[in-house]
């Protein structure tokens, strides 16, 4: 199964002739746009013409069937394709727009007089037959439905593969960090001996060699204990795995995959802490840099 991204944009576009077998009658077009992006969870929202409003039931169960995640805006019009050839509308028509019109500014005085297109587009909508858009809407949809997924799953393929690039550098910093840990320890066991010598020749036999060598190595203990990082680095090549098994799998992982995100910043946060070289030092904070971009590109995927 694919990874999907919440990121896509289609649009669709069909044309219902008006006048039956006339060829040369008017046409009317209906436009359909569907916009997505990154959201925690479903957001649908419409924005329709007045012709198209009684769709809405039917289009939001058509999208909530297809998509899990993403704020989802939906546009659909519907429009005259006159350009060929403009219908002189008739007298009686024009009568009754005058009169509506007269109305209406009967009883709102300040009312902007209607203009000549404004007068067209009246008649055109009064000689026009009504028509039912819902198998029209429903096919437009469908067809810019199947887009999107199309352009999500495009996109998804693109960020996990970006995913499994970040994966396979966090594991190359992590190999690099176990060796460290047993480096920084005996030289900081060899600092502690040497320190050791030196208060031992002050004090010029004060202290007894056995016992000053027991202190030192309790120390070089307690701090190998407070610098390994051999827990951490087991935490994070975990969910590294885990990570990779999700995006191999794919389907509605968005959410999985932003709490692991979350577990990779806090065993990087603790390596820096317990850092004592600046190689660990520069180690952690390559790991933060690439989590960080990985959790970016997680909130994209659905």
């Amino acid at each position: 199964m694919a990874v999907y991204s919440m990121t896509g944009y289609a649009s669709v576009q069909r044309g219902v002739a008006t006048a039956g077998d006339d060829k040369d009658g008017p046409v009317r077009r209906l436009g359909l746009e569907i916009r997505a992006v990154n959201s925690r969870f479903l957001d649908l929202s419409f924005r329709l013409s007045d012709e198209l409003r009684a769709q809405e039931p039917a289009l939001r169960a058509l999208l909530t069937q297809r998509l899990k995640r993403g704020k989802v805006e939906v546009r659909a019009f519907v429009d005259n394709d006159d350009s060929a050839a403009l219908a002189e509308p008739s007298p009686r028509i024009l009568q009754r727009v005058g009169a509506v019109q007269d109305a209406v500014r009967s009883w709102l005085p300040d009312a902007r007089p209607l203009s000549v297109a404004d007068a067209l587009r009246l008649c055109a909508n009064a000689g026009a037959p009504a028509l039912d858009w819902s198998e029209t809407a429903a096919r437009a949809a469908e067809q810019a439905l199947d887009d999107l997924v199309a352009a999500r799953q495009r996109e998804g393929e693109r960020l996990a593969a970006m995913l499994q690039e970040r994966i396979a550098q966090l594991r190359e910093l992590a190999r690099q960090a176990v060796p460290l840990v047993p480096q920084l320890v005996e030289q900081q066991r060899q600092r502690f001996m040497e320190r050791w010598k030196e208060a031992m020749s002050l004090a010029e036999g004060a202290v007894v060699p056995e016992a000053a060598q027991d202190r030192a190595l309790t120390e070089a203990t307690a701090f190998a204990i407070r610098i390994d990082v051999a827990e951490e680095v087991t935490r994070l090549q975990s969910h590294l795995d885990e990570i990779a098994r999700l995006l191999k799998k794919g389907g509605e992982v968005g959410k999985r995959l932003d709490f692991l995100i979350q577990e990779l910043h806090r065993e990087a946060n603790t390596l820096g802490s317990k850092s004592a070289a600046m190689d660990l030092t520069r180690i952690s904070v390559d790991m933060k840099v690439l989590i960080e971009q990985m959790r970016e590109q997680v909130q994209n995927i659905e």
